[in-house]
């Protein structure tokens, strides 16, 4: 049998591994007796930590929420998970001091096998640049404000803030009734409904100001869809800083089958061609999207859209006739 102290760490770890463990599966795991699983609850609760028991044959072990945070007991991948997870947090300011803390700690308890394992792992490998598909930085958000936000879903509280989309000289004040959080495309989205317009929209994180105090309690209603995909969608919509509308020399069938859903909306128009709403978090981005449909259109707004694609005109136009002078005998 193995000694009293690393058994009793062990049914620790095991009763963080999973919420629910009868008296026997522990017994199994232990390679001990049911009666010498009880004796070592009984010393996890001298030592503070909550152990709740259910008696009966259906009866079940559960660790309950103490008043000390225990000793977190991983495995050698999970430590490796963790370490390499606490690396690569990106979005949310303060997370990247936090997590250097955190990884710090890990790394200095973590064996010397595995800190080598870390080691290598680190040393071998590099990571491109996050935000690759945008040449504006990825926004930060205050992880007050989402655990605020959080708090106010789980309790079924109002939000009172401004809403600003940057660059725009006008600030909304909203309140909405906070349903789901949304991380999509590196950015952070609040799912809420306006009660007074009984309207369902997703809200950027990083544009909202948080109002004290907040909105009053809602009694929670049926969500009209899938709160992700309504994300997805009006994101395309009207969640973006510019937005612009074209006029697509194809029918809707052919762009839908040309775009990502997320990318934009499309409507048909007379005479085979289609109506394109889409956006982005700058005028090239935007000039990008539109360029790999391979298609004709017309832009209708914005006009600073039109000029940024003139600009890209001459540029382009510029390049070809400096490789066609480059060819001449």
């Amino acid at each position: 049998m193995k000694p009293t102290s690393g058994r009793v760490l062990e049914l620790l770890g095991l009763l963080q591994a999973r919420v629910d463990w009868s008296g026997p599966e522990l017994a199994a795991r232990l390679g001990v007796t049911d009666r010498t699983v009880r004796n070592d609850v009984a010393r996890l609760r001298e030592l503070g930590y909550p152990v709740h028991g259910t008696p009966g044959r259906a009866g079940h072990y559960r660790l309950g929420a103490g008043a000390k945070l225990p000793p977190l007991l991983l495995d050698d991948e999970e430590a490796v998970a963790v370490a390499v997870g606490l690396r690569t947090v990106t979005g949310v300011a303060g997370f990247e001091e936090s997590g250097g803390r955190a990884l710090t700690k890990l790394e200095h308890v973590l064996p010397d096998r595995l800190r080598r394992q870390l080691a290598a792992l680190r040393d071998a490998t590099s990571a491109g640049p996050v935000n690759t598909d945008s040449n504006v930085e990825d926004p930060e958000v205050d992880p007050a404000v989402l655990t605020e936000i959080a708090a106010a879903i789980r309790d079924h509280r109002g939000l009172r803030a401004f809403y600003a989309v940057p660059g725009s000289a006008e600030e909304d004040r909203v309140e909405i009734e906070p349903y789901r959080m949304v991380a999509w495309q590196r950015r952070w989205y609040v799912v809420g409904r306006d009660p007074a317009a009984d309207d369902w929209s997703p809200y950027r994180v990083d544009w909202l100001t948080l109002r004290t105090p907040g909105g009053r309690s809602f009694r929670p209603v049926d969500p009209p869809s899938d709160l992700t995909e309504l994300v997805v969608r009006e994101v395309a919509r009207t969640g973006w800083a510019v937005h612009a509308r074209l006029v697509i020399d194809a029918p809707a069938e052919e762009v839908l089958a040309r775009i990502n859903p997320a990318v934009g909306t499309v409507e048909p128009l007379p005479g085979g061609r289609s109506v394109l709403v889409t956006g982005g978090d700058s005028l090239e981005v935007v000039a990008v999207w539109i360029g790999m449909l391979g298609i004709d259109f017309t832009v209708e707004s914005p006009e600073a859209l039109v000029d940024h694609l003139r600009v890209l005109a001459d540029r382009y136009a510029g390049a070809v006739a400096g490789s066609d002078r480059g060819r001449m005998p």
